[in-house]
C-alpha cells in the first residue's frame, strides 16, 4: 500500500461547544414573576412557620427573653427580629430550593425558568448559597437596571435560563 492514498481528515463532532451551551435567558418579566411568587411564599408560608416556631421555642426555653423581646422591647426589637428572620428565610429558601431542586424554586418552576452556572452545569451548594447571600445586599433588586443583569447572577457566575 502506498502512504499517499490515505488522507486524514479532521474528526467530526456531533456537537460543537456553541451547540452545547446555547441557552435562552429568562426575560425580565419572568424574573419579576419568579420574585413575586417566591416572595409571597417566603412571607406568608415560610415566614409564618419560622416565626411561629421561633416564638414557641423562645416561650418554652427562655420565657423571660421572649417577654423582654415581644412585650418590653417594643417595636424596635420586634422589627429587628423580623428582619433577621427574613434574612434567615431568604437563605434557607433559595439555597435549599436552588440546590436540592436543581436550580428551581416554586417561582421558577411556574414560569419555566431555571438557575444554572455560566458553564451550563447544575448549581453547586456553594453557588446556591452565594446567590442567596447576594440577594440580601441592599438595593440588589434594582441592579437589573444598572449594568448587565442582577448582581446575584454576575457575582456568582450564574444565570437564569428558560427551561421549557
Amino acid at each position: 500500500m502506498q502512504a499517499e492514498n490515505y488522507v486524514t481528515e479532521p474528526e467530526q463532532h456531533l456537537f460543537t461547544e456553541e451547540d452545547i451551551f446555547q441557552h435562552e435567558f429568562a426575560s425580565t418579566g419572568q424574573r419579576f414573576l419568579n420574585y413575586l411568587i417566591d416572595a409571597l411564599l417566603m412571607q406568608y408560608g415560610l415566614g409564618l412557620a419560622t416565626g411561629y416556631l421561633l416564638a414557641r421555642a423562645l416561650m418554652a426555653f427562655a420565657p423571660d427573653l421572649a417577654y423582654s423581646l415581644f412585650i418590653e422591647g417594643g417595636t424596635g426589637n420586634f422589627l429587628l427580629l423580623n428582619y433577621l428572620l427574613s434574612i434567615f428565610n431568604y437563605l434557607l429558601y433559595y439555597t435549599f430550593c436552588e440546590k436540592v431542586f436543581r436550580g428551581y424554586t416554586l417561582g421558577k418552576l411556574i414560569t419555566g425558568t431555571r438557575a444554572i452556572r455560566q458553564d451550563g452545569k447544575e448549581l453547586l451548594f456553594k453557588d446556591a448559597l452565594l446567590r442567596s447571600l447576594s440577594r440580601a445586599v441592599p438595593f440588589e433588586p434594582l441592579s437589573i437596571w444598572f449594568g448587565d443583569g442582577l448582581w446575584h447572577d454576575r457575582w456568582t457566575k450564574t444565570m437564569v435560563i428558560k427551561s421549557r
